[in-house]
């Protein structure tokens, strides 16, 4: 099966050209600028005039929770790789907070099998630390994992990680991706009492960047980038959500990093002057925070201090989101609307195409080392995304993929809008239509 996109305008590679791809089978076997012979159009089965379109590489979500097993009332690799794919995310990492958490190999490997069974995208689960699960982090084959979380401040799941020799193994010992969740447990705690003593314990949500504060995150990622420089560590911070946490970082090229940093969509879309209209929907961990933690992180990510855009894809039912900001659930679903929400950044000046698909797509792919996706190139696979960028649309509930049926951008209105996604050179998703039966496959990594 051979298949021609032609007519696009091509971003890859810090380049943005109209061009052609040819597809052969699972593969990219020819990527060219201009106008396509005919000959090249007619050995092809599909062909696909791309005219006024993106083609761009498949985005890569390096930390999404799909919730299975054990959350599946709210979401599941099912329904969340649907969702992905329609959102133009070929493959994704998934967290180990799961019901029982990924904390043993035989754990990992039954949410791979599940993967296999159903996920529409591309797929990979991290290994879950704990204080006391060296011996099984030891066995895991990194070549087909990427990673090791290791959660330093706690979040939905018990798994937090404070024993100090514990963490100093696991940071001298894991020879792949050690991706942290930073925050410091006795800073939030200390807010939290504070805070609940003057106002008791039914605190509104924007209470919740004051208790699960900059400095939180500061002292608990200033800890870690110490043990790591002391360790050699291959650290991923994700979510970075601070200003402050920008002095901790550097602009090295990415192939020259060992202390790497991930900030997620809704920090570079939201503020805490959000709270008031989108209450709990944008409750998260760490918390959005303000306007000028936000101009940072959109600076950082256009200087090469942050390395990865991802999402944090982390549903819960809109009951689970109900009551004071220390009850109510944290985390949103966003993997539907994390390209399209970038490319929007784009198109109103903050950032470049260039930038956006160099940190979903080429950065990932770099920083994990994953095999042959991320980029696109004769021989690499063929992870594709059609982009309409004349669309204008508002998002609503009743296109939401995910199974918690709601979006944080809901409401939003949006110009790029994603046509067709194509994994491993299958049709999944087309004009609004999964084909359900697509299957992605197991990434694997250089170690």
């Amino acid at each position: 099966m051979k298949t021609i996109i032609h007519n696009a305008e091509i971003i890859n590679e810090g380049k943005q050209f109209l061009g052609y791809v040819i597809i052969d089978n699972d593969i990219i076997s020819k990527v060219g600028e201009g106008t396509p012979l005919q000959a090249n159009i007619d050995e092809c089965n599909d062909i696909i005039d791309a005219q006024g379109m993106l083609l761009l590489p498949g985005a890569i979500d390096d930390q999404v929770h799909f919730r299975e097993p054990g959350l599946t009332h709210k979401a599941d690799i099912a329904s969340e790789s649907q969702a992905a794919v329609a959102g133009g995310v070929t493959s994704f990492m998934d967290m180990p907070n799961t019901k029982p958490a990924t904390t043993t190999v035989e754990l990992l490997e039954q949410k791979y099998d599940i993967a296999a069974q159903v996920s529409c995208a591309n797929y990979s689960f991290y290994a879950g630390a704990t204080n006391d699960n060296m011996a099984e982090l030891r066995q895991v084959d990194f070549s087909r994992v990427c990673g090791v979380k290791v959660f330093m401040g706690s979040s939905t799941g018990n798994m937090l990680v404070d024993n100090k020799d514990t963490l100093r193994s696991i940071f001298s010992e894991i020879p792949s991706i050690v991706a942290i969740h930073s925050e410091d447990e006795a800073i939030i705690n200390r807010n939290k009492a504070y805070y609940s003593k003057r106002f008791g314990n039914d605190l509104p949500v924007y209470f919740h960047p004051l208790i699960r504060s900059a400095e939180a995150c500061y002292v608990s990622t200033a800890r870690a980038v110490e043990l790591a420089n002391e360790c050699g560590t291959r650290l991923h911070v994700l979510h970075i959500s601070s200003a402050r946490e920008m002095e901790l970082l550097d602009n090295k090229p990415l192939s020259e990093k060992k202390i790497t940093a991930e900030v997620c969509v809704h920090h570079l879309w939201f503020t805490d002057n959000d709270y008031a209209q989108k209450g709990n929907r944008i409750k998260c961990n760490p918390a959005v925070k303000t306007h000028a933690d936000r101009e940072a992180l959109r600076n950082a990510l256009k200087n090469g201090l942050i390395d990865v855009v991802a999402t944090d894809h982390a549903p819960h039912l809109l009951s689970e989101k109900q009551g004071g900001c220390l009850t109510a659930a944290s985390g949103m679903p966003l993997v539907q609307y994390s390209l399209v929400a970038m490319l929007e950044m784009a198109r109103k000046g903050i950032f470049t195409y260039e930038i956006v698909i160099d940190k979903m797509c080429h950065a990932p792919a770099t920083l994990y080392r994953i095999n042959k996706r991320g980029f696109i190139r004769e021989g690499y696979y063929a992870d594709l995304v059609l982009v309409n960028q004349n669309a204008s649309y508002t998002v609503e509930a009743k296109d939401i993929k995910s199974k918690c049926a709601w979006s944080p951008f809901e409401g939003e209105r949006l110009h790029h809008k994603v046509q067709t996604t194509f994994v491993n050179g299958n049709k999944v998703y087309d004009n609004g239509i999964i084909n359900t039966d697509i299957r992605g496959e197991r990434l694997s990594f250089t170690i």
